[in-house]
């Protein structure tokens, strides 16, 4: 299944991995020569408005983990930070404004100024 036919989901299932964050995460972990590994998402307490996101390569499995797979990039949330994230779009830009991994989540209902956290 690609990823397109997995956006099409219903949307709070889970997190979502777009094709181009897909391909630049496969790009990152050949280049650290690993394919052990998946990309974690989880929000933990910060930031001026309460919740941060951390995104990171995890070998890690945690009970309650909540795992998706598309186009070959396991990603993986843990139980805590599921309902946070439900819904959620991880993309990756690379534009001359923008470069990196951008989340679009309709759960969150503000962010700060900054925008690194959300509530």
């Amino acid at each position: 299944m690609t990823v397109q036919d997995q956006a099409t989901e219903t949307v709070d299932d889970g997190v979502v991995l777009t094709d181009g964050a897909a391909n630049k995460v496969k790009t990152l972990l050949e280049g650290e020569g690993r394919d052990d590994m998946a990309l974690r998402i989880a929000v933990q307490p910060g930031g001026c408005s309460g919740l941060r996101y951390q995104l990171y390569f995890d070998d890690r499995s945690l009970e309650g983990d909540v795992v998706r797979e598309f186009d070959g990039v396991n990603v993986v949330t843990d139980r805590m930070s599921a309902p946070y994230l439900s819904g959620a779009t991880i993309d990756f830009m690379d534009t001359i404004e923008k470069q990196g991994f951008t989340i679009d989540n309709p759960s969150a209902t503000g962010s700060c100024a900054c925008g690194d956290s959300f509530h």
